[in-house]
């Protein structure tokens, strides 16, 4: 199945960003530092000595714009401000300070598909008539057969449906109360879709960058960042892009018994992965991106300290995905393939495999991740029975997840991504092994899409509950401004207390100290930097991945018995909770663990 000789993309130069591994912040639920039960970007600044301990290279911050907050900041209204829930562009300021004394670079959220419907573009574009310069900012169109400003046409100009569910068209009132022109959404009714051939758009969002670039910003994440542009015409599309930020829906067929090394038990019904179908969207991953992305790399190029994009990008193929990280255009993209592959050696291979491939083929860095604040926690996702699926967030009635299963799974996954070429992103939490929220409470979710689908979707606030810092505190210590302070913004469940950083803080075996005692061997072996090849071992079909990186050997076990040590080799690091005296007599790797080994 596996080609031995897989390109690893180009031997990184002096880039920060190339071997980079980078922990997102998610402002709200990272730290509350003014205790009204909301994280800011004080409570971010008395965090950072423990983001610095733990090994990691850059914080990525989610949105903390000026917002009405309709989609957790996802929804900007003032691309310069700081929204008051998270404090002012001081202590943007002061964090960033403190960040770079402390060695941590520094990448922000950018939002260019869609403004909120509270921005002054769009106020001035609903007070503006149809045609006019104001509208043309955003994707204002008369309904289907009709006239701009007659009223008339009571049908959506196409068929497009939101990401968030429902249509993605909304119709705006005249001043004197008759039905006008319909704007795009392509997420929520309050986030307006953006004119990319209008100049104007374009030269905003230069002036965007530079301003966070002059404030000292070491790079952006771009969110939507295939969905920019849409198809001349707006035709109709009979898709669906269903799932968080656009992914397609991931369809399984049953296995065969026995042939499902990913699967718990034989008793279990496992699922093998059906090769999803990705129908050509007229609003996704439109060719005429490239040209945006080629204009803002030469505005990075006017900074000095290797400024950088990632792009959040749900492209298939990896091929396609390549495209985003081309010499001229950003320096890195999500690579969602590795996400979506779940627990399961052959999809996880494949993954890897093409990932490299695409990626050398444009000279550019890989990217790893395993979660997000749009994704069901792993930790969660490989403790279902089918630890390759992708749900769109879980709720009481649904399966529970094996906590304990999922947290072994998610570990040894954590292992193999730390040990593979490029660069790597933690989702904030995960270094606590945090399991997904699946019983929050439907009047205490938040997301968007839970709303606009009544509940068919549960979304995604299961990933997005505020961290635990210590088990004896309230709010689990995610409060640091003292015991007085407001409840979380969103309930914590009883699991988080063990859990907490305080408990796992210098206990051996906890997954905090396997995640420091994992970054610090990646940075002193220069795992970011190194090679790839497959190992003899690797055995994908039996739910062995192995593979070297320098001179270390990386041996994963999906499988479903023990897969036996290489002669010549000595486990240095491990995923499973043994003591690490225990490494070096280790002669076996157990099922649902991941080791380091080097020649002896």
């Amino acid at each position: 199945m596996s080609n031995p000789d897989v390109p690893a993309g180009q031997p990184p130069g002096s880039e920060w960003w190339a071997d980079a591994v980078v922990y997102q912040v998610y402002p709200r639920s990272f730290a509350d530092g003014n205790g009204d039960g909301m994280g800011d970007l004080r409570g971010v600044t008395e965090r950072l000595p423990y983001l610095q301990r733990l090994g990691v290279d850059a914080v990525w911050l989610s949105p903390f714009y000026k917002s009405p907050q309709a989609d957790a900041g996802y929804d900007v209204a003032d691309y310069r401000q700081v929204d008051p829930l998270f404090g002012s562009l001081a202590d943007f300021d002061a964090m960033l300070r403190e960040a770079h004394r402390r060695g941590l670079k520094v990448i922000v959220d950018l939002v260019p598909n869609h403004t909120s419907d509270e921005h002054a573009w769009f106020r001035e574009a609903l007070a503006a008539p149809p045609g006019s310069p104001e509208r043309d900012r955003y994707i204002f169109r008369p309904g289907k057969d009709g006239i701009p400003g007659s009223g008339e046409g009571n049908r959506a100009p196409n068929n497009w449906k939101s990401i968030f569910g429902g249509p993605a068209w909304s119709r705006v009132t005249g001043a004197d109360g008759s039905p006008g022109e319909w704007y795009l959404h392509l997420f929520d009714t309050k986030q307006p879709d953006l004119n990319w051939d209008n100049a104007e758009v374009q030269e905003e969002m230069r002036s965007v960058l530079r301003f966070w670039l002059d404030r000292g910003a070491d790079g952006f994440r771009v969110d939507v960042a295939h969905g920019l542009v849409k198809e001349a015409g707006l035709p109709d599309w009979e898709g669906v892009a269903a799932m968080v930020e656009g992914t397609p829906e991931v369809k399984r067929e049953p296995s065969p018994p026995g042939d499902a090394p990913g699967a718990h038990t034989d008793a279990e019904e496992p699922h093998r992965a059906v090769s999803p179908v990705y129908p050509p969207s007229p609003f996704f991953d439109q060719d005429g991106v490239h040209d945006i992305y080629r204009d803002w790399h030469r505005v990075l190029s006017e900074y000095d300290g290797d400024r950088m994009m990632v792009a959040e990008a749900w492209v298939e193929p990896a091929e396609r995905l390549a495209r985003y990280t081309r010499a001229d255009e950003m320096q890195q993209a999500f690579n969602f393939d590795f996400l979506l592959a779940g627990w399961d050696a052959e999809r996880m291979a494949q993954a890897i495999e093409s990932s490299l491939a695409a990626s050398a083929s444009v000279g550019a860095p890989c990217t790893w991740v395993l979660s997000n604040h749009d994704t069901v926690r792993h930790t969660t996702r490989f403790g279902l029975k089918d630890p390759a699926t992708f749900p769109k967030g879980i709720a009481a009635d649904d399966e529970q997840p094996d906590a304990a299963l999922g947290l072994a799974r998610a570990r040894a996954a954590t292992l193999i991504s730390l040990a593979l070429p490029g660069s790597a992103y933690l989702y904030q939490g995960e270094e606590l092994g945090l399991p997904e929220h699946t019983t929050l409470p439907a009047d205490a979710r938040q997301d968007p899409t839970f709303h606009r689908t009544k509940g068919a979707e549960t979304g995604r606030d299961g990933c997005r509950v505020p961290l635990p810092w210590r088990q004896d505190a309230p709010g689990y210590g995610f409060t640091v401004a003292g015991a007085a302070a407001a409840k979380p913004w969103l309930p914590q469940p009883d699991s988080f207390g063990p859990l907490a950083a305080d408990q796992q803080d210098g206990e051996e075996g906890s997954t905090l100290e396997l995640y420091r005692a994992a970054l610090a061997f990646r940075s002193a072996r220069e795992l970011g930097r190194g090679s790839f090849a497959w190992a003899e071992a690797h055995a994908p079909e039996s739910g062995v991945l192995a593979f070297h990186n320098g001179g270390v050997l990386v041996l994963g076990n999906l499988g479903f018995a023990s897969a036996p040590v290489p002669q010549g080799y000595t486990v240095v690091l491990s995923s499973g909770t043994e003591p690490a005296s225990d490494w070096s007599g280790m002669d076996e790797v157990p099922v649902d663990c991941t080791v380091y080994l080097t020649k002896d």
